[in-house]
């Protein structure tokens, strides 16, 4: 299973929201390559970085200042970016493969603009990553402040339809909030979609990491741990091995 410790980037600034509320930010880190470059060293081969700035539509000065950032962690030598964030069109896509990007979540646009995330998953196939949001089964989008009325399971059905192979699913009461996760949820989603999901959201102990693992690659492809991370619930080294031993 593939361990993704998260970089949640606000204005530049690496944080974490509790159950992505704008209003609700915590900072660990005004220099996202230094975060970065500690992961890759402590053996982190891949890392999860959310664009909060374009997920949320702010200023040009804080989206600069994340473009900053992630041309930074792109430097980084040894680890793989996963992105997601505001992606809503093709020049989004293509400046983000530019920077180094290595898979790009499509979240908002599966819901709002279809079409867009079809030709994109035709045209960039396994470099893009569906993103579905969802509190109580319903989907979640900009930046998981609206609700759009739509059932998460309908959503997930329609994914391979579209072209996509790779889901981030997201549980949005949990996330940052290291309540634990649902592993049977996961489960769910995969057997709808056809294909193993990312897990992201509650994170709060190894145990939880151990149980996603162990779910199975038919499951779980990864799982995201941010907060639990920031916090020292576990270390990046430890995740690592729970991630590892229990696949």
């Amino acid at each position: 299973m593939i361990l993704f410790p998260a970089i949640d980037l606000l204005d530049g600034r690496v944080v974490r929201l509790r159950r992505g509320e704008r209003s609700r930010v915590d900072v660990y880190s005004a220099d996202a390559s230094a975060v970065a470059r500690d992961f890759a060293a402590r053996g982190a081969t891949w890392v999860h970085v959310v664009d909060l700035s374009a997920a949320f539509g702010e200023d040009a000065s804080s989206l600069e200042r994340n473009r900053r950032a992630v041309r930074g962690i792109c430097g980084v030598d040894g680890i793989a970016v996963d992105m997601g964030g505001g992606v809503r069109d093709l020049a989004t896509i293509e400046r983000l493969l530019g920077c180094g990007v290595r898979r790009i979540a499509v979240g908002t646009a599966l819901v709002r603009d279809p079409s867009f995330a079809c030709d994109a998953a035709r045209e960039f196939g396994e470099l893009l990553v569906a993103d579905v949001a969802a509190r109580a089964g319903e989907v979640r989008v900009s930046g998981w402040c609206e609700g759009e009325g739509m059932r998460a399971d309908d959503l997930v059905a329609r994914l391979a339809d579209m072209g996509f192979r790779h889901l981030v699913f997201t549980d949005v009461e949990r996330d940052g909030m290291q309540t634990g996760i649902d592993a049977d949820a996961y489960r769910h989603i995969a057997g709808i979609a056809g294909f193993p999901v990312v897990a992201s959201g509650g994170i709060a102990t190894l145990d939880d990491i151990r149980t996603l693992a162990a779910a199975g690659p038919d499951v779980i492809e990864g799982a995201i741990t941010g907060r639990a991370l920031y916090e020292g619930s576990f270390t990046l080294e430890e995740a690592l091995a729970a991630a590892w031993r229990s696949s």
